[in-house]
């Protein structure tokens, strides 16, 4: 008769068990929350464009649209929320060390000299301040408009609850973070900053739209590579 083996039996990763909808919701959640707080730390320094100076913090926002957008069609307006509590609970983790290293004396070894880190993390952390009020109230109604189209339309035109969604969602979120931190903290006349604001709404109204085919296009991936679908859409 045969011995049994005495070679142990590696158990099965815990991560094995994960459901695919789960890490895809995890993937998505890590790169919502990177996007966030690049887009808010580098979001001081202004770039020029065809049509004026705009924030550099353009540049990752951005995908934060088309994330939201596909969390809220696959998990839904529970997926939603839970997507915007923890990017503002990050927002709110990375302003207090922001603060806590801005406050404390660096030693003369230091590459970077208290007044260069102050105006640059430190402006970062009153951007931050802005940045969350102002993402809260363009989520939030993000959310809300989207499930809305969705429910409105019964799941059918991707592009409308994705772009019409957005177009109000940046309305807030853009008049909000300039007058807070543009207006307020950096002191710019009023004709600066709605003129900026003027600029970015445009910016990101056009991006949205042509993002549209990104949307479509991993939309498409999820259901069919990762055989995800869609959450139902809400009764009317």
């Amino acid at each position: 008769m045969a011995e049994p083996s005495s070679v142990p039996v590696a158990a099965p990763s815990p991560f094995a068990r994960f459901e695919p909808s789960h890490k895809l919701f995890i993937c998505l959640c890590c790169t919502f929350v990177a996007c966030l707080l690049l887009g808010d730390v580098i979001g001081g320094k202004t770039i020029t464009t065809p049509l004026g100076p705009i924030s550099v913090g353009m540049i990752p926002f951005p995908i934060t649209f088309l994330l939201t957008d596909v969390v809220n069609d696959f998990y839904g307006r529970r997926g939603a929320h839970f997507i915007t509590a923890l990017g503002f609970s990050m927002a709110v983790l990375a302003w207090a060390i922001l603060q806590i290293s801005t406050a404390l004396t660096p030693h003369e070894s230091t590459y970077f000299t208290q007044e260069e880190f102050v105006k640059v993390f430190g402006g970062s952390a009153r951007l931050f301040v802005a940045s969350i009020v102002a993402y809260l109230l363009g989520q939030l109604l993000d959310i809300r408009v989207f499930q809305y189209w969705k429910a409105l339309t019964k799941s059918r035109h991707l592009w409308v609850r994705a772009t019409g969604s957005t177009i109000l969602s940046q309305i807030v979120d853009t008049v909000t973070i300039n007058v807070i931190f543009w207006r307020t903290t950096a002191l710019q006349p009023w004709d600066w900053v709605w003129a900026k604001i003027g600029r970015e709404y445009v910016i990101k109204l056009a991006v949205a739209i042509l993002l549209t085919p990104a949307i479509y296009a991993l939309h498409g991936a999820i259901v069919r590579v990762l055989r995800i679908e869609p959450e139902r859409h809400e009764s009317r």
